[in-house]
């Protein structure tokens, strides 16, 4: 007697990407980046404003900028305006800028009683963690864009690094510069990532009318 095979029975899950926004994520506006401002001065919330302001100025994958530590950006008892840091996923320095308004606030942040001895900037709350994690990051930027009302399936901790080399580029058109301030090592790489032929494209759309 023969046995007939059988059709495998496969369970039936939804696709992982079911009512997500894939692909690359938008940067934030400038009124976008003042309004959450604003909204976490007022909250007293010193380290998710020092967090915020630092990952716009830094440019820094989500990885990096969780795993910063103190020494790294404080000397001396102040914050410097210029540093280096070794990016993980390339093993390559990459030099970034700290502006005013993110040096207060990371001062402010550094005078909180957490933040005595400890090595990192960003500590954990547990013992086994000694920063956070990126997924922790990821939580906060999602609660940094439903503050203001945007749509968090179109931002990630990737629109805290694309929002300030897109305003440059918007701005000088000058895309050796984004590509140093990103740590690229292709201008390639730096093309697909700012999304600079649709970005044109759409700009010349729009001012054309029929």
């Amino acid at each position: 007697m023969t046995i007939a095979n059988l059709p495998a029975i496969r369970a039936c899950r939804p696709a992982w990407n079911k009512g997500r926004v894939v692909g690359q994520k938008r940067p934030l506006m400038p009124k976008h980046v003042w309004a959450i401002r604003v909204r976490l001065e007022i909250a007293e919330n010193h380290r998710d404003l020092a967090l915020f302001n630092l990952a716009i100025d830094s440019k820094l994958r989500g990885c990096d900028l969780v795993k910063l530590k103190v020494a790294d950006i404080y000397a001396s008892g102040q914050v410097k305006e210029r540093a280096s840091i070794i990016q993980s996923k390339t093993q390559r320095p990459v030099r970034l800028e700290i502006t005013e308004g993110t040096r207060k606030s990371i001062l402010r942040w550094m005078e909180v009683p957490l933040m005595v001895g400890s090595e990192y900037l960003w500590p954990g709350r547990f013992h086994a963690r000694l920063h956070i994690s990126t997924r922790q990051n990821a939580r906060l930027v999602r609660e940094w864009v439903n503050s203001i009302r945007l749509d968090p399936t179109s931002f990630g901790t990737h629109s805290m690094r694309r929002t300030k080399v897109a305003h440059i580029y918007r701005k000088t058109g000058n895309l050796r510069a984004v590509q140093l301030l990103l740590g690229h090592t292709k201008m390639d790489s730096t093309v697909r990532y700012l999304g600079v032929e649709l970005e044109d494209a759409l700009a010349i759309s729009e001012s054309i009318e029929i």
